[in-house]
């Protein structure tokens, strides 16, 4: 079975990333910048998870919170998370967080 072929749309504007999303949606420079660190942050608590193998009540236990918690976490509900409390999280399960001001 062949595909319909659809045309590209050949007067779309490109508009060149600034490197934070959260800039490029409107954000100002200092609550960008803590968005985009929390994003970080919560993404490799994930992968953390995720390449540990452990099970969200392993990961709770590990983290010292509820179960539910590691679930928002897991989920990406980032609204639900300060950058202070993942930073909390990753020192928890031994993980050294540092900040570089470039």
């Amino acid at each position: 079975m062949l595909k319909k072929m659809v045309p590209i749309n050949t007067d779309a504007v490109v508009t060149p990333s600034s490197g934070n999303v959260f800039t490029d949606l409107g954000f100002g420079p200092g609550e960008a910048a803590v968005m985009g660190l929390r994003a970080d942050l919560m993404a490799r608590l994930r992968l953390l998870v995720k390449e540990e193998g452990w099970t969200q009540a392993q990961a709770a236990e590990r983290f010292g919170v509820a179960q539910s918690r590691v679930s928002d976490l897991l989920r990406g509900k980032w609204d639900k998370f300060s950058l202070d409390m993942l930073i909390t999280l990753a020192a928890r399960a031994g993980r050294k967080v540092e900040l570089a001001v470039a």
